[in-house]
């Protein structure tokens, strides 16, 4: 796990804000929000992204049975608070085995969501035809919201996207088959609404996927 922030495009280094440049810098993409550390699961580490971001942090709530929350991380750095939130939690996957979900809000052009996903683009609009019906719905903040897949990933997963409270919501799931997860009308909570019900979240071991996606 590495201590410092990264670009969420890519993981690389990035600059700190300096004399030549007013922003966070990675040498392939420019201008970035940088990521944070991925802290592992508990109450006090959603609390810390929680109150820094300006975006949803979305979790299923309550979890799928037997289901655990498994990490978080964000994007974006104090002076312009969070611009992108990452959630993991793991499970048993619907056809057996294990499965694991991570959620991802973010403003456009941030990445996040993309590098999770395996896709070369910043954003899923490219991947996405929403001529079709969506192929999965949530409930989001107690809205409907339609997610399609997301073509282009790589075959070890299931990828979705959509919009909700006006931000790019990701839900990228491995393996591949435990994306039947997302035809279950999941209800999402902005756990930025949550109040005292943050403290009853129960957290497992820290995600590999979060660290490396």
């Amino acid at each position: 796990m590495r201590g410092e922030p990264s670009c969420p495009k890519c993981g690389g280094r990035v600059r700190a804000p300096g004399l030549f440049a007013d922003s966070w810098q990675c040498d392939l993409h420019g201008t970035v929000h940088p990521l944070q550390p991925v802290l592992p699961p508990s109450v006090e580490a959603l609390g810390v992204v929680v109150h820094r971001t300006q975006v949803p942090v979305w979790m299923p709530w309550p979890l799928p049975v037997g289901w655990l929350f498994t990490g978080v991380t964000c994007a974006g750095d104090d002076r312009s608070g969070g611009r992108a939130t990452a959630v993991a939690c793991s499970g048993p996957g619907p056809l057996g085995g294990m499965g694991e979900l991570i959620l991802i809000a973010e403003e456009l052009g941030v990445g996040l969501g993309a590098r999770y996903a395996g896709i070369d683009a910043p954003d899923p609009g490219p991947y996405m035809n929403v001529e079709k019906p969506p192929q999965a719905k949530v409930l989001a903040a107690g809205r409907p919201t339609p997610l399609w897949h997301v073509s282009g990933a790589p075959a070890d997963r299931a990828v979705f996207a959509g919009e909700a409270l006006g931000m790019w919501l990701w839900a990228v799931v491995w393996p591949e088959r435990s994306g039947l997860l997302m035809y279950e009308e999941l209800v999402l909570t902005d756990l930025r609404d949550a109040g005292a019900e943050v403290d009853l979240v129960p957290c497992g071991a820290l995600s590999p996927r979060l660290l490396q996606p």
